[in-house]
């Protein structure tokens, strides 16, 4: 009786547990991507060219997928940035700005391309905070990509 609910227990972990995977595999066979620039529906100059680029890196050093040319790629990253905003975000007790928040909105969407199929795709926004007094605004613009790159990188290659 005592090895029958042993191996029931294993057997319920063993299932439990498979549903949760970092592997390659659980992308249905897609080994490799593509990451053709964003499109930019803002005026801030940059923004997809930034996005994307750092999406391509994160893709690399992430060794889950191969970034390659769209026509050998197995799927493709496509995005827009809809939005883009800069304000004041703290101020000093004489009502001086202290930090600035930039915010990024963009359109992704991942497809499979040899089956033409939507894998995901969503609208993601994040935002990047810099001082006013030692940093830029390109900083926090590359604080919010970097944590818009994080999202995209976990949706994708860790199905989070």
């Amino acid at each position: 009786m005592k090895i029958a609910i042993f191996g029931v227990l294993c057997l319920i972990l063993i299932d439990s547990c498979a549903v949760y995977t970092f592997s390659p595999s659980a992308l249905g066979g897609i080994k490799s991507v593509a990451v053709p620039v964003f499109d930019n529906q803002t005026t801030e100059y940059g923004l997809g060219e930034a996005l994307s680029g750092a999406l391509s890196q994160a893709f690399v050093a992430d060794n889950t997928l191969k970034v390659m040319p769209e026509a050998q790629a197995d799927a493709i990253m496509r995005g827009t940035v809809v939005s883009y905003s800069r304000e004041a975000y703290t101020y000093t007790e004489a009502d001086a700005v202290q930090e600035y928040i930039c915010r990024i909105g963009i359109k992704a969407k991942f497809e499979n391309i040899k089956t033409n199929k939507t894998i995901w795709e969503d609208n993601l926004s994040d935002f990047g905070t810099y001082r006013s007094a030692d940093e830029s605004e390109q900083d926090g613009k590359d604080r919010a990509v970097s944590k818009l790159i994080d999202q995209i990188l976990n949706k994708t290659v860790k199905g989070w």
